[in-house]
């Protein structure tokens, strides 16, 4: 017995030793990880809103900002009836959804819409009920994992159904609360916008705003290291050991919310109405350069990014889509010339309604040639009004490839305009860079054919005319608001003289000729001159052998002439058989749009009376 004693004695001491000597700092460390503290703080991610500028008033909406989100899920370990929580979990969160997917379902199938209402109801019921079993089925399915401690139901769930699931008291189900980025207008402005989505572990910006200025709209991620004491306090030794997180910064756009509301509620309805596939609608100040509206339609909620079809449709149209401006290049062509001095306004040609270029063996005809043949003696006004190719091509021939292409290059096209949003292109105008431009190169991108441009730098291009030829730099952020309240104003940028002031007057003067007596006269605003052009491009075929019967229908244009306050630019694209008509469905006596675009940015008497700068 009194071995046993001395053996377990000496036992005890051994460990003593391990534990105080041998293994000490092994066993204060292990210790003092089970004792310390450590997290990440996050900052909260900056916001961003627009003005609505009505009546005087200057009044702040958020685009963006930051909401507590529930997110939903079950410990599958605890439920004993996953079908009865399952169906409960259908009619608190997907009963809703799932209906509104059945009747996109239903009217977006041809062969449905061609039925009568009765069996587009029956349809419909049908589908919701094929989609509920395999949501149910889907639910029962991780709901029975047997001894599974947690799995995802939804996340961002708003306030009114997280109630639901309380107030249901469901066997298993839990929710925990996390900030989250919430978007209140939903698709307004959603390409400008972009999301915030998770990249790895971590919350990033995509696309538009969120990804060009994630940085500082995210701040900075924070620390604290503590330790915990007896009772399970934390406990805080020195400054070292916390780090605060820093707060994103607060963007301020230039967006009027009242323009932005009417010009996608417009675009919307015309896109709709003529079965197009999509198109956009810009609006900028061609004093300063400041984005005043810009949306695309289609378009997405950024709330519910993941529920989008076509990933493509996070690009915003505006600054990515690169497409072959046609017709309304042709005023580029002419500004050229006028700068120039090569041509006048009244300087005629004799148009035979086709003309051949050197080293090309095909003649190249007007969009007219079938039905009219060759116009005769022809000004160059007309060149403009009647939209004429062979016309621009004269003009550039009058001027050179060469000169024509540096005035191109002028203009700011083959090159980013540097607008603060993601994913923009370049353009190509590859074909008249070279150091010896060939002819027919030069010819068919007279009249805009041959290179690509994007909407923006075609819109900043007509922004450098209505401002008296000086291009600006496209900007969206009017301010940026950092944490502790300092401002950073964006300042309009020159970016070059085009053209002179003179040329802009003159190429002002025919445009307004154009809506006046072309093809843009249904863009024309009763008691003010409107300048602008309109354009029909061919979309090139997808195996880049020659154009497609798809087309991309566009005007861009300004008023008030004698100190235009915005330029506007639309265009629709693909299977759409329409011409321009967006401004003129908001010039109609009765329409809300008027009153918003035009009588909201000057109180000035029509200028109908006011004369051009000779």
């Amino acid at each position: 017995m009194i071995a046993i004693i001395f053996v377990l004695g000496g036992l005890v001491i051994l460990k003593l030793y391990d534990l105080q000597i041998r293994n000490y700092d092994r066993y204060r460390d292990m210790a003092a990880r089970q004792q310390q503290v450590s997290s990440k703080l996050e900052p909260k991610r900056g916001r961003i809103f627009i003005e609505d500028g009505q009546e005087g008033r200057s009044d702040l909406y958020p685009l963006a900002t930051n909401k507590q989100f529930a997110t939903i899920f079950a410990k599958p370990n605890m439920i004993t009836d996953p079908q009865k929580v399952a169906e409960s979990l259908y009619e608190i969160i997907n009963k809703n959804l799932v209906e509104n997917e059945a009747s996109l379902i239903v009217a977006e199938d041809k062969e449905i819409a061609e039925q009568n209402e009765e069996f587009k109801k029956i349809k419909k019921e049908l589908e919701i009920n094929r989609i509920k079993d395999e949501k149910i089925t889907e639910y029962v399915r991780i709901l029975s994992k047997q001894g599974d401690p947690y799995e995802l139901i939804a996340k961002k769930v708003d306030d009114e159904i997280l109630s639901q699931v309380k107030a249901a008291k469901l066997e298993g189900i839990d929710y925990i609360l996390e900030s989250g980025r919430f978007y209140p207008e939903k698709n307004i402005g959603s390409q400008i916008l972009g999301f915030v989505g998770y990249v790895g572990d971590s919350k990033e910006g995509r696309y538009g705003l969120e990804g060009f200025f994630n940085m500082e709209l995210a701040g900075k991620i924070g620390s604290v290291k503590a330790d915990r004491n007896a009772v399970g306090d934390l406990i805080i030794f020195n400054d070292k050991d916390y780090n605060k997180a820093e707060d994103g910064s607060d963007l301020l756009l230039t967006i009027n919310r009242s323009i932005q509301f009417e010009a996608c509620k417009k675009l919307s309805e015309s896109v709709l109405r003529h079965g197009a596939q999509g198109g956009s609608v810009i609006i900028m100040d061609p004093k300063s350069g400041a984005i005043i509206a810009m949306c695309s339609s289609p378009d997405y909620d950024p709330n519910n990014y993941k529920l989008t079809k076509d990933i493509n449709v996070y690009n915003n149209p505006v600054i990515f889509n690169q497409f072959e401006p046609g017709s309304t290049f042709k005023s580029i062509t002419m500004a050229a010339a006028l700068d120039q001095g090569k041509v006048a306004p009244e300087t005629t040609f004799d148009d035979k309604g086709f003309i051949m270029v050197e080293g090309w063996p095909k003649p190249i005809k007007n969009s007219d040639y079938e039905s009219f043949g060759g116009h005769g003696t022809t000004d160059m006004t007309t060149v403009l009004v009647n939209s004429l190719n062979t016309g621009a091509i004269y003009s550039m021939e009058k001027i050179g490839p060469q000169v024509f292409s540096q005035y191109v290059k002028k203009f700011g096209f083959g090159e980013k305009t540097g607008i603060e949003l993601e994913t923009e292109s370049p353009g190509n105008i590859s074909n008249i860079s070279s150091k010896k431009v060939r002819p027919i190169n030069a010819a068919t991108a007279s009249f805009g054919q041959g290179i690509t441009v994007t909407a923006l730098q075609m819109i900043g291009s007509y922004v450098a005319i209505a401002n008296g030829g000086i291009l600006m730099k496209p900007y969206i952020v009017k301010e940026i608001v950092n944490p502790n309240g300092e401002k950073v104003t964006t300042q309009p940028k020159q970016i070059r003289r085009v053209i002179t002031e003179k040329t802009a007057s003159l190429l002002t003067g025919m445009l307004v000729r154009t809506v006046e007596e072309g093809h843009a006269k249904r863009a024309q605003v009763p008691g003010y001159y409107v300048a602008g052009k309109t354009g029909t491009a061919q979309v090139a075929s997808s195996d880049s052998k020659g154009y497609g019967a798809q087309t991309i229908h566009s005007f861009i244009g300004y008023t008030p002439i004698n100190d235009p306050k915005f330029v506007i630019m639309t265009f629709v694209w693909r299977n759409c058989q329409v011409r321009f008509e967006f401004l003129s469905s908001t010039a109609r006596k009765d329409s809300s749009g008027k009153k918003i675009i035009l009588n909201l940015f000057w109180k000035k008497k029509p200028d109908r009376k006011i004369g051009f700068v000779d």
